[in-house]
């Protein structure tokens, strides 16, 4: 029987002495490093594991002192100092880290980057746009362009807000169509508000230039329409929303009307909108056709119209609408009792009768194409919260 080669007996323990030095080496390199760090590092770790987070912030600022070149926890501390909102704090951080001429140009735009959130935290909008603007090209430059997007909303300056979309989507960051429409529309709308009709629609035309599917910018130029005396050409503008969303003509069902009845043809609006009420029901359009048919029609039949749609959709909102009509046909002794019913009802559907962002949660009573708290855009449905709860149950 051959014997086995010398080397494969000798084998593992070579490997075992391979390990073993490999081990000394680098146990000994973590205690040099550990021996070259100051004391006050470890008191701020003892202090973070011992949930004292005021005494290790101190710890480490000591550090900080004692060795500047420590990066890393310059850009941990500022970021701290942000969160807990001591912005002035985290700004002198970083500023120290921008005066040193031997940072590295990575760890200087990150710096740039940090200070820029510092500024935009502290509401310092000029200061943090200065900051932004340097980062055009690296590795923070899309984030960079994010917040200067934010920036511009925030002041409103939309034609800023309408460049700095499109650069950011040519970057390659995602699609910001909705927003480049909701932004031309913001200047149709101030374009209205002083008169300038001709530049609203302007304005409007380039919103459905960017994103067709616009139903703000369908409403506007119907609502330019009618101010230019065109309520033919508005109730065409508004007859559109149909195809855009169908849930929105929640939204045109009164200007309808409204253009109708100018024109004198108000039984032909209201059957329009009666309709728009059987294909797509909503409390907010049950509540225009309930108005317009009392009118056209007296009391009693928008009470018939009310119960109908209470018995075909059961809600509070609804049962609201429908205590309104039965109201205007009682006794005034019944009238009395349904006021004491009315007033628990709407105590109530104030609460359930709100528009919800889809994003954030938030709740408002009105309807806003941008919501207040997350600041997205075309985030609210237009349907009131117990209208989408009672879709989500069916």
């Amino acid at each position: 029987m051959d014997s086995a080669p010398w080397w494969l007996l000798i084998a593992p323990f070579l490997l075992f002495g391979l390990g073993w030095i490999a081990a000394r080496i680098d146990i000994g390199h973590l205690l040099t490093e550990s021996r070259a760090l100051p004391s006050s590092y470890f008191k701020g770790l003892n202090f973070l594991l011992n949930e004292q987070p005021d005494r290790a912030i101190d710890a480490f600022i000591e550090v900080v002192k004692l060795d500047p070149e420590t990066t890393e926890l310059h850009f941990a501390l500022g970021n701290l100092f942000r969160r807990r909102g001591e912005t002035e704090r985290a700004i002198r951080m970083h500023q120290n880290l921008l005066s040193r001429p031997d940072l590295p140009a990575e760890q200087r735009g990150h710096a740039m980057f940090e200070l820029g959130q510092d500024y935009l935290k502290a509401g310092l909008l000029d200061r943090a746009e200065e900051a932004f603007r340097q980062l055009s090209d690296g590795g923070h430059a899309t984030d960079a362009k994010r917040h200067l997007l934010d920036i511009f909303q925030l002041e409103k300056e939309w034609r800023k807000a309408i460049e700095a979309a499109r650069e950011l989507q040519e970057s390659g960051a995602g699609s910001n169509q909705v927003r480049i429409a909701q932004y031309h529309c913001e200047l149709a709308q101030t374009a209205m508000n002083e008169s300038r009709l001709d530049d609203a629609h302007a304005e409007l035309e380039a919103a459905l230039a960017a994103n067709r599917r616009s139903v703000r910018a369908l409403l506007l130029l119907g609502d330019v329409a009618v101010q230019q005396g065109e309520d033919e050409e508005a109730i065409a503008a508004w007859k559109r929303v149909e195809q855009q969303s169908a849930p929105h003509v929640a939204l045109v069902g009164e200007r309808l009307i409204d253009a109708y009845r100018r024109l004198g043809r108000f039984p032909e609006g209201l059957k329009l909108v009666k309709s728009y009420l059987d294909a797509y029901p909503s409390i907010d359009l049950l509540e225009v056709v309930l108005r317009a048919t009392a009118e056209a029609d007296g009391p009693l039949a928008a009470n018939t119209l009310a119960r109908e749609a209470l018995h075909r959709s059961p809600s509070l909102l609804a049962l609201g609408q429908y205590l309104d009509t039965r109201s205007q046909l009682a006794t005034p002794n019944e009238r009395d009792d349904l006021e004491v019913v009315k007033n628990l009802i709407h105590n109530h559907t104030r609460r359930i009768g709100r528009y919800i962002c889809t994003n954030c949660g938030f709740k408002a009573r009105q309807f806003h194409w941008q919501c207040p708290g997350c600041t997205h855009w075309e985030s609210y449905p237009p349907r009131r919260s117990e209208e989408l709860e009672n879709q989500t149950q069916s």
